[in-house]
Parts: C-alpha cells; sequence; structure tokens
C-alpha cells in the first residue's frame, strides 16, 4: 500500500512533532553520500513477519536525510529537540530500520522523519493538524480528514500515562497517509482495529511504570506540597520524557516498525482491483452476496457450536453445496485409493460431453428439466461422476437458482434442493418417481464394451457406465422448449466452436434471459400490471411460449437481494412522494 505511517507527539515545549514513521520503497535505496552499508557497526538481528524479512542492516542517513543538524535537513532544527529526547525517536546517527519484502521486492524504511522534502511536509502537516484541530471529541479517538492536495488522514489520537507530566499523561497520535482517499476510507475498519491494538500494547507498557513511579513517590501528593511556580518556568524545567522511558522498551522502535510494515503490507495485500467490463451481472452479484453471508455466519459461529452442529440433514446452500455422505461412502476414497487415478478420469468435462455420452434425446430431457427448476437426481457409487455432472448442468443457470446436495444416503425433497445426488441403494419414493417436475438419471454398470462411439482419449473410463434418463414428464422430441434450450443445443452441435467459445455463448445466453426477467419482475412485481399487459410484454420479449414463462418465473427467484431492494427503492419512492402530495 503506498501509504505512510507515523507516531506523532504532542510536546509542551514545541508543539506536535513527527517522533517515528515507515514508508514504502518500490526502487532500491540510494546510497549516502561517504557512508556506505553498515552492516559490520550494529549486532544485526532478522527475523520474519508476515512474510517481511526485519532487518536492522541498514545504510547510514546522510546529512540530507534528517540524521543531522544541518540546515539543508528537511527535519526539525537540534535547538528545536528535547533536551531529554521527548521529540526524538532515534538516537543521533542511528541509521534506522529497513524491511525487506521478498516476494514483491519492496521495502519499508523507517526513520523519524521523511527523506523526500514534499513528503515530509505532508506528514508534518497532517502531524499537525491530527493534535490540534482534527480531533474527535474527549481527544481521544480516530478520525478522518484531509483533501487531494496534502492527501487524506487516517488519525488515531490516544494518551499515555507519565507521572512527570502536567495531568500525568502525554499526548500522541498514528496517523497513516495516502493520497487514495476511496481505498482509505474501505480500509478503516482494518485500520482502527489493527492500530488500536498498537495503542493498547503502548498503553499497557506505560500504565506499569506509571503504576511502579506513582507507588515509589506519588507525584500528586508532592506536587500539592510544593510552592506554587509560575506556569511558565514549571514548563521550560520539565521537558516530555521520551517514549522508551514512558514504557520501560528499549527495543520499542524496532517494534514499531515491524507493525507498521507488517500493516502497511497487510492492509494493500487485503484489497485487490478487479476490471469489470460493464455493470456487474447477477452472478457477480449473487456471489457478493453469499461471500457476504458465509462470512457473517462463521464470525457467528464459535467452536462449542460448530461441534454441536447437528448432521442429520445434509448441508445445502443456494450457489455452494457441502456434501453429506454414509459411513460407508466416506470411506470409499480411503479403501479405493489405488483407483483414485483411474476414478478421476469418469468424469463430465463439458455441456458437449455429456450430450455426446447421453445422447441427443437424453441430453435434451435433461437440460429442459434443468432450465425448468425441475429437481434432478443422479444415482451413482462413484461420487466424483455426479460432482462433475452438477457441475456442468450448474451452468446453464444463474447462481441464484442453483442448490446443490452433491452425494446423500437418504432422499432430500424439491424445496432443499434442485441438484441431488444419491447412492444407488437410496430408495425414492414413487410419487416423485412418476412427477412431471422431476427427472432421474441412473448411472449403471455397462452390459457391453462400449455402448456409445469413443470420441475422446480419456473416454474410455465412462464405457463402463450406462446412463437411463427416466421422468414422469418426458420431452417429446418435436416438443419447440425454450428459447434457450434450442440456442445450447446449436452451439454445442456446433464443432466448428470449440469448449470456451461455448461457455462464452452460455454466459451471454444467460445475461441475455436475466435481463428479460429483471424486466418482467418489475412489470409484474413492483408495477403490478393486469395478465393482459403481462402476455403483451412477454410477446414483445419473444417469451410467450409456455416453455419460456416457466423459465422466466423460476430464474426470477435467482435474481440478487441487491437488484430487487434497488429496483424498490428507486420505483416506489416517486410514487409514494406524489401520493403524499
Amino acid at each position: 500500500m503506498n501509504a505512510i505511517v507515523a507516531l506523532c507527539h504532542f510536546c509542551e515545549l514545541h508543539g506536535p512533532r513527527t517522533l517515528f514513521c515507515t514508508e514504502v520503497l518500490h526502487s532500491p535505496l540510494p546510497q549516502g553520500a561517504g557512508s556506505g552499508d553498515i552492516s559490520g557497526q550494529n549486532e544485526q538481528a532478522e527475523e520474519e513477519e508476515g512474510g517481511i524479512q526485519m532487518s536492522s542492516r541498514i545504510r547510514s542517513h546522510s546529512p540530507a536525510e534528517g540524521a543531522s543538524a544541518d540546515s539543508s535537513s528537511p527535519g526539525p532544527k537540534k535547538s528545536d529537540m528535547c533536551e531529554a529526547s521527548g521529540c526524538r525517536s532515534l538516537a543521533g546517527g542511528h541509521p534506522g530500520y529497513v524491511s525487506h519484502d521478498k516476494e514483491t521486492s519492496i521495502k519499508y524504511v523507517s526513520h523519524q522523519h521523511p527523506n523526500h522534502p514534499q513528503l515530509f511536509s505532508i506528514v508534518r502537516q497532517a502531524c499537525v493538524r491530527s493534535l490540534s484541530c482534527e480531533v474527535c471529541p474527549g481527544r481521544e479517538g480516530p478520525i478522518f480528514f484531509g483533501d487531494e492536495q496534502h492527501g487524506f488522514v487516517f488519525s488515531h489520537t490516544f494518551f499515555i500515562k507519565d507521572s512527570l507530566a502536567r495531568g500525568f499523561q502525554r499526548w500522541y497520535s498514528i496517523i497513516t497517509i495516502m493520497m487514495d482517499r476511496i481505498y482509505l476510507i474501505n480500509s478503516w475498519p482494518f485500520l482502527l482495529g489493527k492500530i488500536r491494538g498498537i495503542i493498547d500494547e503502548l498503553q499497557g507498557k506505560a500504565l506499569k511504570v506509571f503504576e511502579a513511579e506513582q507507588y515509589g513517590c506519588p507525584q500528586r501528593a508532592q506536587r500539592m506540597n510544593t510552592a506554587f511556580t509560575p506556569f511558565l518556568h514549571q514548563r521550560n524545567g520539565n521537558a516530555a520524557r521520551s517514549l522508551t522511558s514512558l514504557t520501560n522498551d528499549e527495543n520499542l522502535w524496532a517494534c514499531l516498525h515491524t507493525s507498521f510494515a507488517w500493516l502497511l503490507k497487510a492492509c494493500g495485500s487485503r484489497l485487490t482491483e478487479k476490471l469489470l467490463e460493464g455493470a456487474p451481472t447477477e452472478d457477480t452479484l449473487v456471489q457478493m452476496e453469499k461471500l457476504a453471508d458465509l462470512k457473517e455466519e462463521s464470525e457467528g459461529w464459535d467452536g462449542s457450536e460448530e461441534e454441536e452442529k447437528p448432521s442429520s440433514q445434509p448441508d445445502v446452500v443456494e450457489g455452494q453445496e457441502l456434501s453429506k455422505c454414509s459411513p460407508e461412502t466416506s470411506l470409499m476414497p480411503d479403501c479405493n485409493s489405488w483407483n483414485v487415478s483411474h476414478r478421476r478420469l469418469s468424469v463430465f468435462r463439458s455441456l458437449r460431453h455429456m450430450r455426446q455420452v447421453l445422447g441427443a434425446s437424453a441430453f435434451r430431457m435433461l437440460a429442459w428439466h434443468v432450465l425448468m427448476g425441475n429437481q434432478v437426481i443422479w444415482k451413482a457409487r462413484d461420487m466424483d461422476l455426479v460432482q462433475s455432472a452438477f457441475d456442468v448442468l450448474r451452468t446453464m443457470l444463474p447462481i441464484g437458482c442453483v442448490r446443490i446436495i452433491p452425494y446423500s444416503d437418504q432422499y432430500e425433497e424439491a424445496y432443499r434442493c434442485n441438484f441431488l445426488g444419491l447412492s444407488p441403494h437410496v430408495q425414492i419414493p414413487s410419487h416423485i418417481l412418476s412427477s412431471e417436475f422431476a427427472v432421474l438419471v441412473e448411472v449403471r454398470a455397462a452390459t457391453r464394451s462400449s455402448l456409445y462411439p469413443t470420441l475422446f482419449d480419456d473416454e474410455q473410463s465412462l464405457n463402463k457406465y450406462e446412463f437411463v434418463v427416466t421422468s414422469g414428464s418426458p420431452v417429446a422430441a418435436d416438443r419447440v422448449g425454450p428459447t434457450i434450450l434450442n440456442k445450447i443445443e446449436a452451439a454445442l452441435t456446433n464443432q466448428n466452436l470449440s469448449v470456451d467459445v461455448v461457455d462464452q455463448c452460455l454466459v451471454c445466453l444467460k445475461e441475455e434471459w436475466m435481463n428479460k426477467v429483471k424486466v418482467l419482475f418489475k412489470f409484474t412485481k413492483v408495477d403490478s400490471r393486469p395478465k393482459e399487459d403481462t402476455q403483451k410484454l412477454l410477446s414483445i420479449l419473444g417469451a410467450a411460449e409456455e416453455d419460456n414463462v416457466k423459465l422466466l418465473k423460476f430464474w426470477m427467484t435467482g435474481l440478487s437481494k441487491t437488484y430487487k431492494s434497488h429496483l424498490m427503492s428507486t420505483v416506489r419512492s416517486p410514487t409514494s412522494s406524489e401520493s403524499r402530495n
């Protein structure tokens, strides 16, 4: 993340001061004039933290980098520094700290002030604002401010206990500065939690020192017993102590460098950019909603709840699945591990492959039931084969319409899943077998060595199976069927189209029909138009046939909650305002 993290302090003598900052460098570190690597000067220590190599082997700062009192330095002059190092983090001549990210070749450099004069000015201004005018009520907590010219700042102010300070506390802030306002705002929850953890650790260490000093020599009673001293005289004689003294931690700055460097790396890794061409599709919106729901559920579960979670029924999530197998089937992969490589070939690779294996008529019947939202049941011993079949068939549907139980030892009702995998011994209710709203695919052992022509080299593994597709409502060969099914079959039979091109055709066809679903949803659910107007609309959309209407009604259940809520709010709000008038 292209940002700077800094620790700031409000000095009673000099006002806001920058104590320590960590910045990101994408280019090699320049060598200072007359100074080289100091790998032999200090005791070397390297540690790994979050994939970053932490090392104290850093080049010496040149005079122009704030390590000396030269007038060309962007840092404050020596005369402005506290005598007791209250405004100083690293001692004079200290080279600072650097971390090398081996994965990205990025270096995280920490010192008291940024080397670049422009960056020094930006950090200095953010420091002053964070400890003067830009504070939250109570003077302790997070706040956001900034502009396009000087960057945007996430600031968290806090107090550190000091038995010698006025009011027994010192005022500090940790600020994060970057030019990307949206990125910084989206990182607010992450930065708040991590920076709050750093602050808690600092305050905890300082509190122990404060309590120990108060126990040995209570300052409150001593101040009350002393004679009155003019404020200015007392102020000039009470220079701020360093943060290392307040926390009694000599390795404080090395630890802060580690924390700040990790913060910059982790915050930059948690958000990634994804190129979207046009508006997001319904599948994208549904996927985002499912991920958000799963995240909320996982955060709400604790260890005990997970252990006590009932397992009497298979778990199913729209668009996702969790398998539930009997003890016998769950042991099959271990018992037949020698045959795993062979079994992996017994899978369907694409819709075209499935059509060639099942046959044109059987595939059309199966695809018709899939598109209509009827329950598709597969009975087989090979779980991998069933899973691959569902992975292929689900590509014909929007993600919001997919509910899968990959493998179960008992029949599940259609309201729980529209794709159901069963072991061969499971009994299916008779009313389901004769229902027009279900289709059954039984995978049996083949009676002959080859039941269909071998079109692929690895198709020999499927020759051992015989696929029987049955339904209480078989699709007649001369039935027109939904328009999208005819287009899908046309794409599958066109050998000039590769599998990748067919996949893109499926995406385009689904998006075309989802747009029709959106129009129908607004027309019927939001505007509440009569049936006569609905029939006219279906004719305009080219979906007046019975199968097309059934398809649109089923696909309407796959619309994202985001789209539905947006449509309700944007369409009904003008109507409600007009009724008030």
